[in-house]
């Protein structure tokens, strides 16, 4: 009873980097079971995510693989959060800022469910965007770190058109504030909503305009989240990865995988998706605001 404990994002997020380890420093499973001494089941069990995980096994098992202090020292901080019954990933704490849990979680997803309340959804902002909000959020930071938080988001943006494994759906609903809310300007808002139109264009995005005539509804009660789904398992002989909740804060991001948080998140993203235009009438809203940006 004691493995079912916990949350299951620390434990998917360090089995996925240790099998990505061994497998770089070309170690297979019974190579690695028998110079650990460990069964070859547990080497696979810590993989698959299917339990707590000591510090003491991930500590042994960088040494074989030949994985850095630093990157040690972060799955270190990882393994003691697999026992934690919920976890909140704070920057700066025992995992650091970094080490960035969600893009390998979103990176791994199969579909993508979006509510925005206050920017436009990082997956589908323009450079100029991103710099501006940088400026916004990180006051503090050297130009050489703005830079870098941009191109960590633009590399991110290109899962959406990669070719394999195949993009995950991304299906976003937005308030209409977040388009009226200027960020960076007038020509840094005309040519962001111009991206948007042409993202929503794409086979696998869906992108939807909830009003503000809509008045008050959950999803400004929830605030901006992403429900993170899973594709199944090769063959199909098990079943997928829970769905995961990501919600971010000033100060840290909170990750749900808990069967009535999810149920929750669900609800509420449902409840925004009723009140939503559809996909045609929510690109001639921003084609809309656009041209009265540029009247203004």
């Amino acid at each position: 009873m004691t493995e079912d404990v916990g949350s299951t994002v620390p434990r998917r997020q360090l089995g996925r980097l240790l099998r990505q380890y061994r497998t770089e420093a070309g170690v297979t499973l019974d190579a690695a079971a028998e110079a650990l001494e460990y069964s070859r089941q547990k080497i696979w069990r810590i993989e698959c995510g299917m339990g707590p995980v000591r510090v003491l096994d991930v500590k042994a098992m960088c040494e074989l693989y030949g994985v850095s202090a630093e990157m040690t020292e972060a799955m270190r901080g990882l393994a003691t959060e697999t026992k934690s019954k919920g976890w909140w990933h704070a920057y700066g704490d025992a995992v650091p800022s970094w080490f960035e849990l969600y893009v390998g979680l979103e990176s791994a997803a199969a579909s993508l469910r979006q509510y925005q309340e206050t920017v436009i959804p990082g997956l589908l902002q323009t450079r100029e965007y991103i710099q501006a909000l940088a400026r916004i959020d990180q006051p503090a930071a050297t130009d050489e770190e703005r830079d870098h938080a941009v191109q960590v988001r633009l590399q991110r943006q290109s899962l959406l058109t990669r070719r394999l494994p195949q993009p995950p759906r991304l299906d976003v609903i937005v308030s209409e504030a977040v388009l009226r809310r200027r960020v960076g300007g007038e020509t840094v808002m005309t040519g962001q909503l111009s991206a948007l139109v042409n993202a929503s264009e794409r086979p696998n995005i869906s992108l939807r305009v909830v009003p503000l005539a809509a008045g008050p509804h959950v999803g400004a009660v929830a605030g901006s989240f992403v429900i993170l789904d899973f594709p199944a398992t090769k063959g199909g002989r098990a079943t997928p990865e829970p769905s995961v909740v990501y919600s971010e804060s000033l100060t840290g991001a909170l990750y749900l995988d808990k069967p009535a948080e999810l149920q929750a998140y669900e609800a509420a993203f449902a409840s925004v998706a009723r009140l939503a235009q559809g996909e045609a009438e929510s690109r001639d809203t921003i084609k809309r605001i656009t041209g009265e940006m540029r009247h203004d």
